[in-house]
């Protein structure tokens, strides 16, 4: 992919915790719109690729370009100005503030306070849950809180590590569905372990085995290649 037509490349990264190295010369690009997909066994290295692209874990080798313009050694908060959005894993939202509460901290920090209405267009269950703390949320809905949340920051790049993890499995294809049109605004990076969802939402995927790229290809080449299985199986 060409330099004008993506907005990420990740080239030979390689990344560590301490003493243990975790990417060994990973390369990915995202195109300016739409997904791609990062899969993986649990412990391929997948969250720790997300949080080296958003400045959570330094680079330890390799380098990290965002729209055209080197991004290896920039802080977090230098990347998220640039246009980097990130939803982790983990807990991604105030759980003692409202609904209403977390999109403005969201909102404040973009500072356009309008954009609350944009969001809840896209997910219209959160308009029913504005004065609802977000840990009494379903996780379906925590997750679509999130998501919200970053979309608030107006990023060029979205970054989804887990969307679905928790989520109830009549939720989970209303999410895919929203993620099927943020990708047509918009670049998106999703590590998703449901297989379907991340490969209909994403046109090229990545497969990540102990670390490095161990397979990849449009969507439909890696779900129908015999060796995908053998890098998903635990």
């Amino acid at each position: 992919m060409s330099e004008a037509a993506a907005i990420l490349h990740v080239r030979d990264l390689c990344a560590s915790y301490d003493r243990s190295q975790v990417l060994f010369g990973v390369s990915v690009t995202a195109p300016r719109r739409g997904a791609i997909a990062v899969l993986g066994r649990n412990g391929a290295g997948k969250t720790t690729l997300m949080r080296a692209i958003v400045g959570e874990v330094a680079a330890g080798g390799g380098d990290i370009v965002f729209d055209g313009r080197d991004a290896t050694h920039l802080p977090t908060e230098r990347r998220v100005r640039l246009g980097v959005g990130y939803v982790p894993q983990e807990q991604g939202v105030f759980g003692r503030l409202s609904v209403r509460e977390n999109l403005e901290v969201g909102a404040a920090a973009a500072g356009d306070r309008k954009a609350i209405d944009s969001v809840l267009a896209i997910f219209p269950k959160l308009a029913q849950r504005l004065g609802q703390p977000a840990a009494t949320l379903s996780g379906g809905e925590r997750k679509m809180l999130a998501i919200s949340r970053a979309l608030l920051s107006k990023p060029k790049l979205l970054l989804l590590d887990e969307p679905t993890e928790g989520v109830w499995i009549g939720v989970i294809e209303e999410i895919a569905e929203r993620l099927r049109a943020l990708v047509k605004e918009m670049a998106i990076v999703l590590v998703e372990q449901h297989l379907d969802l991340a490969l209909s939402v994403a046109e090229y995927a990545y497969v990540l085995d102990s670390g490095r790229v161990a397979l990849e290809g449009r969507s439909a080449s890696v779900r129908n290649d015999p060796r995908l299985l053998q890098h998903l199986a635990p």
